[in-house]
C-alpha cells in the first residue's frame, strides 16, 4: 500500500469539504461586464482606425502627391498645410468623443458593476468578521480599487 495520498487529508478517497465557500462569482463573467469590454473595443477602434488613418492619409498624400498638398487655396495657405493643421482637430474630436461616450455609456455600466461588486463584498466581510485573522486577507484581496472614471 502506498505511503502517500493525492489528498490534503491523506485519506485515499475524494470527499466534498464543506468548510470552504463557493468562490464569489467572478465580474468578468457577467453580461454587463462583456457588454462594458464590447462597448469599449468597438469604440476605441473606430477611434483608432479615423486617427491613425486620417494621418496615414496625410503622410501618403505627403508624400506621393506633393502637387496636390501644394495647391494654394488663400494666399500662403496650402492644402498640405490646412490637412496639417486638420490633424489637431481630428484629435481634439476624437478626444472629446471619447469622453463623451466614457460619460454616457461605459462610466454607468461601471458605476453599476462596481457598486454590486461592493455591495457583494460587505456580507463577506461581515461573515469573517468572527475570525480576525481570514477577515483581514479576505479585504485585502477583495478591497474595491479607488480608481476614479472621467
Amino acid at each position: 500500500m502506498p505511503e502517500f495520498s493525492p489528498w490534503s487529508d491523506n485519506s485515499f478517497t475524494q470527499h466534498a469539504r464543506n468548510a470552504e465557500p463557493a468562490p464569489p462569482p467572478r465580474i468578468t463573467d457577467t453580461p454587463e461586464f462583456r457588454s462594458l469590454r464590447h462597448s469599449q473595443l468597438r469604440f476605441g477602434t473606430r477611434a483608432t482606425a479615423l486617427s491613425v488613418g486620417g494621418f496615414l492619409l496625410y503622410v501618403l498624400l505627403s508624400s506621393f502627391a506633393p502637387g496636390v498638398m501644394n495647391q494654394p487655396l488663400l494666399g500662403r495657405l496650402t492644402l498640405g498645410l490646412t490637412l496639417g493643421l486638420g490633424q489637431f482637430v481630428v484629435m481634439a474630436v476624437t478626444a472629446w468623443c471619447y469622453v463623451r461616450h466614457m460619460r454616457t455609456r461605459v462610466d454607468p455600466l461601471a458605476r453599476g458593476l462596481r457598486s454590486r461588486l461592493h455591495h457583494h463584498e460587505q456580507p463577506e466581510t461581515h461573515a469573517h468578521a468572527a475570525h480576525p485573522g481570514r477577515a483581514a486577507d479576505q479585504t485585502a484581496q477583495h478591497a474595491p480599487r479607488g480608481f476614479r472614471t472621467w
